[in-house]
């Protein structure tokens, strides 16, 4: 991953016609489709503030309709119920209705104009043992595209395909806003490209038909196309991000029952004239397992415009990070065991969730295979270190599972939390001073050249 580009020479829309739709009805919640394992990443962003919570219903979860793992392939179209798959790069998108007064015709007019703008996006999430697959809008002739934050989240490497010819480029991310769920990144070499038509969200009204095209079930090549219409406007859902834990709140949102499924996240929600109105990004689990009515959601076009001009233009805020922040490589501890509290109570509060000691190992591929630690530093305060991942500057240093990070440049680290937050204030390239106490007791310190952190 390299780091955060501007590129603000490209403007995706008219500014005049990025309007945010005002805030609404709650309802239900929704799970992110994939959480991975335990710890934390040093060198990510600091923990965010709560999030205005969404009013449950307690009766049907939303999933996040991005990340779908690599290994789940094929098998998982069919199990979606989604149609026939067709070969790579085809023309023909192929679609499936949904309730919707669109006519066949009318669907593959609408879909024709919008795919040469549409990419499928592959990315490597090395330090979590996975790969997923998701969906992405072309919004700038020189490659920016617009997806969610969701699909670039903890990738090391993106790749980004051109479902019209096939065309594959690396991509690199410029910036995103964790709580509205938008991205934007950049497909590296890319000039010319075809771009998707933009519309106006503040214009939709309920009734109004749609088309929701994607990358369903991840598979790439020739998208899926379903029909529906809008059936709620200025929706709020309620985000629970299952493995990861915790929730998020998403507002403004378009409600469709149009069939969105995993593998559509990033992918254009489109009216009956052929403009993007909205960015596919959740839906509720009866359109997955077919028991029920779907309902997904988009982010209103207009909203995610907005949010990407402001990346693309390179201006950071409370929401908007831009480009990558520092990278030190270890694991440590999340929930209760992140905030002020001693090594030994951090060890504690991991093995409480169900984890069991085990000797201290040597460097990790990733966070699947991390352990606590049986022995740790004897130290009162500090960071524990739960494993640290191959080829990052931490094992290169020789700081090891049961070690304590001390401190940081001279500055005392009290807890998991405020090691994120200092290593959070560094560019990657910046040299760091680290001090960690190793499990004989014997205090180690050693210069380290911080990597780019994943985005989170």
């Amino acid at each position: 991953m390299q780091e955060g580009q501007n590129g603000g020479e490209d403007q995706p829309l008219d500014p005049g016609q990025w309007s945010l739709p005002g805030h609404s009805a709650q309802v239900g919640g929704y799970a992110l489709a994939a959480g991975y394992g335990s710890g934390e990443y040093l060198g990510q962003l600091p923990p965010q503030p709560p999030r205005r919570p969404g009013r449950a219903s307690g009766v049907i979860v939303y999933v996040a309709v991005a990340a779908v793992a690599a290994a789940v392939g094929a098998g998982l179209v069919a199990a979606l119920n989604r149609g026939p798959s067709s070969s790579p790069g085809g023309n023909s998108p192929v679609s499936t209705s949904s309730p919707g007064g669109l006519s066949t015709s009318q669907e593959q007019a609408i879909a024709s104009r919008v795919e040469p703008g549409i990419v499928d996006i592959s990315g490597n999430l090395q330090y979590e043992g996975d790969a997923d697959a998701a969906t992405g809008m072309v919004i700038s002739s020189s490659g920016l595209v617009l997806t969610n934050n969701h699909v670039i989240d903890d990738t090391t490497e993106l790749t980004a395909t051109l479902v019209s010819d096939g065309r594959t480029f690396k991509a690199q991310w410029l910036g995103y806003d964790q709580a509205d769920d938008v991205s934007v990144i950049k497909l590296e070499g890319a000039s010319g490209l075809p771009t998707v038509p933009l519309g106006n969200s503040s214009l939709v009204k309920v009734g109004d038909n749609v088309v929701a095209i994607g990358n369903a079930g991840g598979v790439g090549g020739t998208p899926s196309v379903v029909t529906g219409s809008i059936t709620s406007l200025n929706q709020t859902i309620s985000a629970s991000l299952g493995e990861l834990g915790g929730t998020e709140t998403l507002e403004d949102m378009l409600q469709t029952n149009a069939d969105i499924v995993e593998g559509d996240s990033g992918g254009p929600l489109v009216n009956a004239s052929g403009q993007v109105i909205g960015m596919d990004t959740a839906s509720s689990t009866a359109s997955f397992t077919s028991q029920g009515p779907s309902e997904g959601f988009a982010i209103p076009i207009s909203k995610a415009l907005s949010i990407a001009r402001q990346i693309i233009d390179g201006k950071s805020s409370s929401k908007v990070k831009i480009g990558a922040s520092g990278f030190l490589g270890v694991l440590m501890a999340n929930g209760s065991g992140s905030s002020d509290s001693s090594p030994a109570q951090q060890q504690k509060s991991e093995l409480s969730q169900g984890q069991q000691p085990e000797a201290t190992q040597s460097c990790v591929a990733d966070n699947q295979t991390s352990e606590v630690p049986s022995s740790i530093a004897p130290v009162a305060t500090g960071t524990l270190i739960l494993g640290d991942l191959c080829g990052t500057p931490a094992s290169t240093a020789g700081i090891t599972a049961g070690d304590v990070i001390t401190a940081v440049d001279g500055h005392a680290i009290s807890s998991p939390d405020s090691l994120t937050a200092a290593v959070a204030s560094y560019q990657p390239g910046d040299t760091v001073t680290v001090t960690w106490v190793d499990t004989s007791g014997k205090q180690h310190t050693s210069n380290l050249d911080l990597l780019p952190a994943p985005p989170k």
